[in-house]
């Protein structure tokens, strides 16, 4: 079965105001468990944030290193699902729930996209 990487967007900035509503890891926790045991989950991870992280460029054949955070990024990946799902119509429906249990006030985007099992 194909696997699937869901990347999590969000604004960090505005994120950093977002309070979750009564019930929210209750909800979370149960589509978790849901998705585990479905055999869907192979792997998921929040990540810290963009203060704590380094960019590693490479152009004309030089490195460059910059310190976050990146400011002048307005939306960053704040976490990652592995799933494995019979076809690309399921992992979406997955992504779909997860964005669901999130309070309407809240503005996150799951990027959901095949892993290339030739290079994966």
């Amino acid at each position: 079965m194909p696997r699937f990487m869901s990347l999590i967007r969000i604004d960090e900035q505005a994120a950093a105001g977002f309070e979750p509503d009564p019930g929210f890891d209750e909800r979370m926790g149960a589509l978790f468990e849901e998705i585990s045991m479905a055999g869907v989950m192979l792997e998921t991870a929040g990540l810290v944030p963009t203060a704590q992280a380094t960019r590693v460029h490479w152009s004309g054949g030089k490195l460059s290193y910059t310190d976050g955070p990146f400011t002048e990024t307005k939306e960053v990946v704040g976490g990652y699902a592995i799933l494995q799902c019979k076809d690309k119509d399921e992992a979406l429906e997955w992504a779909n729930r997860f964005l669901r249990v999130h309070p309407e006030s809240w503005s996150v985007t799951c990027e959901v996209r095949a892993i290339d099992e030739a290079t994966g």
